[in-house]
């Protein structure tokens, strides 16, 4: 096993690996000066291309440029097979967003191991490339963090991923809303007689957003689903995500570099190719925000920058918005789902056109994701 020490925007690190991949990225006690000194007294050091590239990474993200560090190949041969599902679990978490000790349990179908999860984070030699920081306790509470600096450290790397520091332990659950949803169910019972009959025979609101993609990925996977059966684009998605492995998912620069070839091998048009080339470009060049960019943008703006990609249309954007964003006030006026729920409801012999249920839908501001939720829910009705 060989290893590297370098100087951070954070403090000194040290990089540790073996021919299979990085086996620990550490943040050692000691001063910046002995960091100097072992630095100076080390030597140049010829790094293999995989850890120079994770050396560059890890500076630049430490330094304030948030940085995707799952390409990082990792040997975890020392880890337990326990060990190895938790870190390749927290590995799957985009940045901005976190989870709970007991999800992470979850996921691995072992619901009651939330300690044995926290334990086996506790021995994380990966830090940052398994980022167990983004992973909190639950009823709003830190969790511990054992690498130095403790609790203040994992606060400052979720803020290098947008969650800031005046709200960064508010919310555990990462598939919690942004809004309450009781006081929407309120005020669209207060402003829509029929939608609160509705209300009433779908039960409460139980809308939960999807927290395990990046923005890039949720549109990669849309595009991919396009005109095609469920099964089948998700065996396509599947081929490609394949080709890119280990990596749980390829990241821009991946499909950007991916012969045309390879990708249809791997089961997608040309016209898809050409379309998820556009958007790993546009990811790339910023017009695709980060997860943690979307907070400060309006819906209408969020549309204009997506629907500038090749195959991202309006209502494709109104589904991320929905359901990966969990903006409270989104009506996909021609989402075939909401208009036939909306004329069932309703009684009306015809669907609505989109310009109509938008009219109609003013009523339900600031609310509206919250009555079209409701309206897909008709839809599972025996009667109304």
């Amino acid at each position: 096993m060989q290893d590297v020490l370098f100087q951070t925007a954070a403090g000194p690190v040290r990089l540790r690996w073996t021919d299979s991949g990085v086996s620990a990225i550490e943040l050692p006690q000691i001063t910046d000066r002995e960091a100097r000194a072992a630095i100076a007294k080390a030597g140049p050091i010829e790094l293999p291309p995989f850890v120079r590239d994770a050396r560059t990474a890890i500076e630049r993200h430490l330094a304030g440029e948030p940085q995707d560090l799952s390409f990082i190949p990792l040997d975890l041969s020392r880890a337990s097979e326990f060990h190895r599902r938790v870190y390749e679990a927290v590995r799957a978490l985009p940045a901005g967003s976190t989870a709970t000790y007991g999800e992470i349990a979850a996921r691995l179908g072992k619901r009651g191991a939330a300690r044995a999860v926290g334990q086996a984070l506790g021995r994380n030699p990966l830090l940052l490339a398994v980022p167990c920081h983004r992973v909190l306790a639950s009823e709003g509470k830190a969790g511990g963090f054992s690498a130095p600096g403790g609790v203040a450290m994992k606060a400052r790397l979720l803020e290098l991923e947008g969650i800031a520091r005046g709200s960064l332990f508010a919310s555990r659950d990462p598939g919690a809303l942004p809004f309450d949803a009781g006081e929407a169910v309120r005020h669209l019972r207060e402003r829509d007689g029929r939608l609160a009959h509705v209300i009433d025979r779908v039960g409460p609101f139980r809308l939960r957003l999807a927290t395990m993609q990046t923005p890039f990925e949720a549109l990669a996977e849309s595009i991919v689903y396009q005109q095609l059966s469920g099964r089948a684009a998700a065996s396509i998605l599947s081929r490609v995500v394949a080709l890119f492995g280990p990596r749980r998912f390829p990241r821009p620069a991946d499909l950007a570099a991916a012969p045309e070839p390879l990708l249809r091998g791997a089961g997608l048009s040309r016209g898809k190719i050409a379309a998820l080339k556009d958007l790993a470009a546009k990811t790339e060049a910023g017009v695709v925000p980060r997860l943690s960019e979307f907070r400060d943008l309006a819906e209408e703006e969020i549309v204009d920058r997506l629907t500038a990609v090749r195959g991202v249309g309006r209502w494709t954007v109104e589904m991320l918005l929905i359901f990966r964003l969990g903006r409270p006030d989104v009506l996909p006026a021609s989402d075939y789902g909401v208009r036939k729920g909306f004329a069932r409801a309703f009684r009306r012999r015809q669907l609505p056109a989109p310009k109509a249920l938008l009219r109609h839908g003013e009523r339900w501001r600031p609310f509206r994701t919250v009555a079209s939720w409701y309206l897909w829910r008709v839809l599972e009705l025996p009667d109304l």
